[in-house]
């Protein structure tokens, strides 16, 4: 009798184990593909608030937070798509606005575009490219400064004293390069230095190699000593949607991965929320513009740590959010009466972007 149970159950548990082995895997949810617009046209994909299953009854807040501060233009982008796309204060979809510093990130990439077409190498000395002079330092100190300097803050220019003005009068010694992160204006040397290697104007070279090849608009205003972009919203999304998919816009490379990689990182060991010409947030620590205070913690303690930024006076934002597949512009005039690149209007804004999803 026993010896007959014991085959019943024999029997079961393989009946048992041929079962389960039929049973089918689940079926993974398909990762939605990134989307590009198209390079001409109006044509944007969309998506809903209700489709992320985002809260629409957080939408109104940010909305009236946005109105509040002066804001022209706000949009999100997730996956390529737009979830929002808001104007205010008489600004439409074809009104163009200025970037301020938000556009040293475009220098940033021309030269990243510059260095693997093989016209520079940022390692080298900046007299290289427009010869000897261009400041006032000894000869000693000005070959001291490469591309490199440039792009990361640590010319170790004299940062105050003159403003934006980037004669060679005015661009005195402070410290040796490399020694001192200081925000100053000189950067836009760099624009010099990609018209020297390439052989073309500046406009021409940006034209050919960025805006074109991924349907932006816009053109560089010489206001002062600066050199300013203005375009269309849609175009500094544009821009951010490139960056966030690591410079390759759909299937192009435009900026190799390697630069991009650099750029969107710590750059040096002073200022860890600095890249080139980029933001980085989520770092131990960071430096203000015009500041030799460290200050600890996150640039933007409630935005996500993975966040790399192209911030521009008067609040001209754009935020890179990987971990989010996300990208959010915002244009417009000053949030607050006195700020830089910087302000708390960046923190209240992510708690409230925060609140469209957590």
């Amino acid at each position: 009798m026993s010896k007959k149970i014991y085959s019943l159950l024999f029997a079961f548990l393989c009946m048992s184990c041929s079962s389960e082995s039929t049973v089918p895997a689940p079926i993974p949810t398909p990762t939605e593909s990134l989307y590009f617009p198209p390079l001409t046209g109006t044509t944007w994909e969309t998506k809903s608030i209700a489709s992320l299953s985002w809260k629409q009854a957080a939408v109104q807040a940010l909305l009236d937070y946005l109105e509040l501060k002066h804001t022209k233009s706000f949009m999100i982008l997730v996956n390529g798509r737009i979830v929002m796309e808001n104007y205010f204060n008489g600004h439409s979809a074809t009104s163009n606005w200025y970037w301020a510093s938000a556009g040293k990130t475009l220098t940033s990439t021309l030269t990243g575009i510059a260095q693997q077409e093989s016209l520079l190498n940022i390692n080298n000395k900046v007299s290289q490219y427009i010869g000897i002079g261009w400041t006032s330092e000894t000869l000693a100190k000005e070959n001291l400064i490469t591309c490199k300097n440039l792009l990361t803050m640590t010319s170790g220019i004299e940062d105050i004293a003159n403003g934006d003005d980037i004669s060679p009068a005015s661009l005195q010694y402070k410290a040796d390069a490399g020694t001192r992160w200081a925000y100053h204006n000189v950067y836009v040397k760099l624009q010099d230095i990609i018209a020297q290697a390439s052989g073309k104007t500046w406009n021409t070279y940006f034209n050919t190699k960025l805006r074109d090849k991924i349907g932006m608009d816009g053109t560089w205003i010489q206001s002062g000593n600066n050199s300013v972009y203005a375009s269309t919203t849609r175009s500094m999304a544009r821009f951010g949607l490139l960056m966030y998919n690591k410079g390759k816009w759909d299937n192009t490379i435009i900026l190799n991965e390697n630069y991009f990689t650099e750029a969107t990182t710590t750059s040096q060991n002073i200022n860890l929320g600095y890249g080139y010409l980029w933001w980085i947030n989520g770092k131990a620590s960071y430096h203000l513009p015009q500041s030799q205070l460290t200050l600890p913690g996150s640039i933007i303690k409630s935005a996500p740590n993975d966040m790399f930024m192209a911030l521009g006076k008067n609040d001209q934002k754009i935020y890179v959010i990987p971990s989010k597949n996300m990208v959010v512009i915002r244009m417009g005039d000053a949030a607050d009466n006195v700020n830089l690149a910087l302000s708390d209007f960046d923190d209240v804004l992510w708690q409230k972007i925060n609140a469209l999803y957590q």
